[in-house]
């Protein structure tokens, strides 16, 4: 019987290595459990492999139970949970957009106090429709740190479920939402932050085929992802509808924000990386590792940045790009130009439109 409970626990632990959800690392498991039991049914007593597993089916039966139990209660408090938490919600005063709700002023008395920010900027943070796209690292803060600020409609969008080896940078989410999607897990965090705000989750992959409609509904885009593809597609989507974008990357112990907008003159995402890099130039996070709080640093510049655009305060990185290393504590910008190129933004892309 132990040797049974190694090779689960061994199961378990290269799941986790190879970084497979919990969900199929319990099917693995559930696999081996079905075939020990199937071992005793079929074979004979005194079988070697009977020995091997403890002669008799009678104790992984009750184990199984006791599992199947355990499992069943553990949804059922899920749902209960679940449950309990919108009517929670539902209790909750309905934000009406552009209007203060009772007591709403107080809780952004800091901002209203600021010189650049004040009534009309916290007014223009209660009006605004945000879009992130990316629940993992760089949108963590970046959702908690925009429902904090006031910002009154906010999207997310990833098709990503919560995984253990998330939680050592993405702090929106917590160890008992491992296996729910991350937009939910996010959209729980936001509105127990900030009951005001209303939050609209996600949970699919962002596609040529929704985009543009996605898009069109908020006022700007935050992009958080991982991948180069669909960084380009939020790209594109948002030069063709003229709406700014605050794009964030990260690289073990770097990160890099900018904010992209053609439509004021400044450069878009392609001016700047037109190419998918080389396969091992720009590995991700899970290939070449990040340090944890780096992506609250970059993550939370974003939302700098999206606060200063919607309230209209101060200079935005429109055309700079600002490169932070936390190994050697050093902050850096570099500007960065149109290109007429730019198969996007360019001369011949405008050409094209016609």
């Amino acid at each position: 019987m132990l040797l049974v409970l190694a090779m689960a626990a061994a199961l378990w632990g290269l799941g986790r290595l190879t970084g497979a959800p919990p969900a199929a690392r319990g099917y693995m498991i559930g696999l081996l459990y079905v075939g020990v039991v199937a071992l005793h049914l079929v074979l004979p007593d005194g079988h070697p492999l009977r020995a091997a597993t403890g002669n008799d089916a009678e104790p992984w039966l009750i184990l199984g139970g006791l599992v199947a139990i355990g499992v069943g209660y553990g949804r059922v408090l899920r749902r209960v949970r679940a449950r309990a938490q919108a009517k929670e919600a539902e209790s909750r005063p309905a934000p009406e957009p552009g209007r203060f709700a009772q007591g709403e002023l107080d809780r952004y008395a800091r901002h209203i106090v600021l010189r650049e920010l004040g009534g009309p900027g916290q007014k223009r943070l209660k009006q605004a429709r945000v879009l992130v796209v990316g629940a993992g690292g760089l949108g963590s803060p970046a959702l908690l740190y925009l429902a904090a600020a006031g910002v009154g409609t906010m999207g997310v969008i990833d098709d990503d479920v919560v995984d253990a080896s998330n939680l050592q940078r993405q702090v929106i989410h917590r160890d008992a939402h491992i296996g729910m999607p991350k937009v939910f897990s996010a959209e729980a965090a936001m509105r127990g932050v900030n009951p005001f705000v209303t939050v609209r989750p996600y949970h699919r992959p962002l596609t040529e085929e929704i985009a543009a409609a996605l898009f069109d509904d908020y006022d700007l885009i935050l992009d958080g992802c991982d991948s180069f593809d669909t960084r380009q597609l939020v790209n594109r989507v948002a030069v063709a509808q003229s709406k700014p974008l605050i794009s964030g990357a990260l690289s073990q112990w770097e990160g890099q924000v900018s904010v992209f907008d053609p439509a004021t003159g400044g450069p878009c995402y392609a001016c700047v990386f037109p190419e998918k890099p080389a396969a091992g130039l720009a590995p991700s996070c899970a290939e070449a590792g990040v340090l944890g709080p780096l992506p609250g640093v970059v993550g939370s510049m974003m939302a700098v940045e999206a606060v200063k655009l919607i309230a209209q305060a101060g200079a935005s990185l429109r055309g700079e790009m600002l490169i932070y290393d936390a190994l050697w504590g050093e902050t850096r910008k570099i500007a960065l130009k149109r290109s007429a190129a730019c198969p996007v933004c360019g001369r011949n892309a405008e050409r094209r439109s016609r």
